[in-house]
């Protein structure tokens, strides 16, 4: 049992409420929270307009379309992992169709046990993409902090007339006096000498 539970938001896309009625079953909802319904595309895409979710499942196909352009649209678009649950006669082609995009598919009929299992390879996917978010997040972080220090670097070299090398130097060594990061002295200098 992992130590920590995480908890994914459900979106889940079809116009059938006894399908509904036996996915809502097998979700535990200590794990599913929200879980969201709506019944067309049209209704699914006002919906991740308001807020993302962390899964979608479409009950293929849609009153209003089939929905693999919406699957397509919203896996990559964000860190949403999205399953479609397509007739077996189908299942090829729309497996052709989706699976370049990170679109799971799954053949109908299916037994609990297959969904089941379907779930845990969504919800291991969604942490993967997770972590590759973050560690996304600390390269844009890392790549600014390079920037404003840059900036401030040649802030020096025009007001103080340091070279490069000198205005590092410096940059890094009011750090460590300080304590503080880099990206903060730099900050200081660019605000001390604008």
């Amino acid at each position: 049992m992992p130590l920590r539970q995480h908890v994914y938001s459900a979106l889940i896309l079809s116009s059938s409420d006894r399908f509904d009625e036996q996915i809502l079953q097998l979700l535990d909802r200590s794990v599913f929270s929200p879980v969201c319904f709506e019944k067309s595309v049209g209704g699914a895409q006002r919906r991740t307009a308001e807020r993302s979710f962390d899964i979608v499942l479409i009950n293929s196909p849609l009153p209003d379309d089939f929905g693999a352009r919406f699957a397509i649209d919203i896996s990559a678009k964000n860190t949403t992992v999205v399953m479609m649950f397509v007739k077996s006669e189908v299942y090829g082609g729309v497996y052709d169709k989706v699976s370049d995009y990170g679109v799971f598919t799954l053949k109908k009929p299916m037994s609990s046990q297959s969904v089941i299992q379907a779930l845990d390879f969504l919800k291991a996917t969604r942490e993967r993409l997770r972590r590759m978010e973050k560690k996304s997040l600390s390269l844009q972080d890392k790549m600014e902090e390079i920037k404003i220090v840059n900036h401030a670097k040649w802030v020096l070299i025009k007001a103080l007339n340091m070279n490069e090398e000198d205005a590092h130097k410096y940059i890094e060594k009011q750090a460590m006096d300080r304590c503080v990061s880099k990206r903060e002295i730099a900050e200081s200098i660019i605000n001390t000498y604008k």
